[in-house]
């Protein structure tokens, strides 16, 4: 199973769940749901760490390598990070209430312990610090390396960096399918499985949709700038598109999108900077989905949530896709932090986010690979 890519075996563990929440008997759900307990406990002491160890070195490495070039490229793509979740936003704020019922899981297991199966155990694990905390230290350690030449500092935050990203490669992903099984499994005996996977069918279609217009938005503002014809611009990216949708990595598509971008003009020099650059800090598809589906769950439960809510989230989380891993479903392991502390979810509701998330995780890595492609004919003229 560990063969498989992430993506089949989330989808595999859904399945399961759905198909055997009826048939397993109480005591064997009972041991995936003390899993489940154990699991969660240890993923909420981690993420304080998680936000830690991917901000801080990701904020120290872009103030040391201060410039002109870069401070343009920084601001142009976390400027489309964040107009794409407010755009996502709007349009999901809009469209799901009429998808959605209101409150369609109040009777569920997510918000009614009453008719859960409780666990054998539960183990508490209380995270070191509360999540603002970490983001404040990870922004005061990163600047202060940033600026004052602290190389002992950061390497040892480089260190940490490696740290954590080894630990949510090897004790984190690899157990998600086991989690969100169990999640399915409990969900699927309380009768509120389908209605579940019905509801996020149409989200995908919904978020897919937002995803074309963005990238054609995103082309017609460089075509604007650059004075070309944004089609023609958008057609000689899509190598790079479905390269991404194969390989679900920004990081593994550079060498496409790079030649793709010289092809439509870009300068090598220019091209070699902003596209390793952007497939680091450049997330605007996947931001867009986990607004999305923020709002979509919001709606399920029927918990409140305010335009000004959102608007301090998306540009919170803006600055968590800079830090994401470079591993399948990174992004949303970085924004499990604002996503806690700022719309109040619990560990079931991380764990439907995860695995709507991951069902379009390549979808989600397209769009950001395929913007990377407009960002770069704007530095580049910005340049000129």
């Amino acid at each position: 199973m560990t063969r498989l890519p992430l993506l089949a075996r989330i989808l595999i563990a859904i399945a399961l769940g759905v198909l055997l929440g009826r048939l397993l008997p109480e005591w064997l759900v009972a041991v995936f749901t003390t899993f489940n307990a154990v699991f969660s406990s240890f993923l909420k002491f981690l993420i304080p760490l998680i936000i830690v160890g991917l901000v801080m070195p990701a904020i120290a490495d872009i103030g040391r390598s201060a410039g002109r070039l870069l401070l343009i490229t920084v601001c142009i793509a976390y400027g489309s990070t964040v107009l794409s979740g407010l755009f996502s936003y709007g349009v999901s704020s809009s469209v799901f209430p009429h998808l959605i019922a209101p409150s369609s899981l109040q009777d569920s297991a997510l918000v009614n312990p009453q008719t859960s199966i409780s666990p054998y155990f539960t183990l508490a694990i209380p995270p070191l610090v509360d999540v603002m905390s970490a983001l404040v230290l990870a922004f005061v350690a990163g600047l202060g390396m940033a600026y004052l030449n602290l190389p002992r500092l950061k390497e040892v935050a480089d260190e940490f960096k490696t740290l954590i990203e080894k630990t949510i490669g090897v004790a984190v992903i690899p157990l998600l399918p086991l989690y969100i099984f169990g999640i399915f499994l409990e969900m699927t005996r309380t009768g509120q499985a389908w209605h579940v996977l019905i509801t996020f069918s149409a989200i995908i279609g919904v978020i897919f949709a937002m995803h074309i217009v963005l990238l054609l938005v995103q082309y017609c503002i460089a075509g604007i700038i650059v004075r070309r014809n944004p089609l023609r611009l958008l057609a000689t990216m899509l190598p790079a598109y479905f390269t991404a949708l194969g390989t679900s990595s920004s990081a593994a598509t550079i060498p496409v999108t790079k030649a793709q971008a010289v092809k439509m003009g870009i300068s090598e020099d220019i091209a070699g900077f902003t596209v390793p650059l952007c497939a680091t800090i450049h997330m605007s598809g996947s931001c867009m989905k986990i607004t999305a589906c923020a709002v979509a769950l919001m709606l399920m439960q029927g918990l409140p949530f305010t335009t000004t809510m959102f608007i301090g989230f998306v540009l919170m989380l803006g600055v968590m896709m800079v830090a994401s891993p470079g591993v399948p479903g990174g992004a949303i392991m970085a924004s499990l932090g604002v996503l806690s502390s700022m719309l109040g979810f619990g560990e079931q509701d991380c764990a439907l986010m995860i695995a709507l998330y991951i069902a379009m995780d390549s979808f989600g890595t397209a769009c950001n690979v395929t913007g990377d492609g407009a960002i770069s004919l704007i530095v580049d003229k910005l340049k000129q």
